[in-house]
């Protein structure tokens, strides 16, 4: 699979996992100046923001071994960044991960969903 397809293919199944967990979706590929968020999903009153890894094998190691310190320090910001842009900066949020590996022929992909995953002092 091409990496685009790929990056695509991991964000539509963490989309998936989360509508089935009791999230809604809000947008899809956010884009500021700072960077992008791959999901924004809502759950109850807490915004949550979602950096989606996908990988078609563990050779290069688990995908959320890729979320840099530089990586979380842009999520941090573009996170900032789109509430501000909502009138929600006082809204209570926080960062995820989800780590989706892709299978090799038919089936189901491995979703691992780390809550939490970018903390204000990373």
């Amino acid at each position: 699979m091409e990496r685009d397809a790929l990056g695509l293919y991991g964000e539509q199944a963490a989309a998936r996992h989360l509508v089935s967990s009791g999230y809604a979706i809000i947008c899809r590929r956010w884009r500021t100046r700072t960077g992008e968020i791959d999901l924004v999903a809502r759950r109850g009153d807490e915004i949550v923001f979602v950096e989606v890894k996908t990988r078609s094998g563990s050779c290069y190691g688990a995908p959320e071994e890729s979320v840099t310190a530089a990586k979380r320090r842009r999520l941090r910001s573009a996170a900032y960044a789109f509430l501000d842009a909502k009138g929600w900066r006082r809204k209570p949020f926080r960062i995820d991960v989800i780590a989706v590996l892709a299978p090799s022929g038919a089936g189901e992909p491995v979703i691992r969903h780390l809550p939490h995953a970018v903390g204000e002092d990373d």
